[in-house]
């Protein structure tokens, strides 16, 4: 009975040292995974710029007044669709039908532009 105890703590202990070495194997191919797509995905500062340049002509070409105050307020200024809607006293729901309807601009506009290229 005593070896059979003895047998099984050895088990439990040699399954938890088994874990501790895949837990710290992982952790370290996750940190040289993260770090080398930080290096590779760097961006210059004139990039960031060109790109929120950009990001506002696109936002600026939207056909409604009411579109670009939706669209700038949630992903320029990073709110929620109650905030917003909340913010211009409409429904959540009717913030979700004007992002739909901007984004769906939006997109055209720019495959209009690629496939003008």
């Amino acid at each position: 009975m005593e070896r059979f105890s003895l047998v099984e703590q050895y088990r439990k202990e040699l399954y938890r040292i088994g874990w501790r070495i895949q837990y710290r194997a992982r952790v370290i191919s996750n940190r040289e995974i993260i770090k080398e797509e930080e290096e590779f995905y760097a961006i210059s500062f004139t990039d960031d710029v060109n790109n929120k340049l950009y990001i506002k002509e696109l936002i600026n070409s939207l056909p409604s007044t009411t579109g670009k105050a939706i669209i700038h307020e949630l992903y320029i200024n990073d709110k929620t669709e109650t905030q917003v809607a909340r913010e211009l006293n409409m429904t959540q729901q009717a913030v979700s039908k004007w992002k739909k309807k901007m984004l769906k601009h939006l997109y055209q506009t720019l495959s209009l532009t690629k496939s003008s290229i």
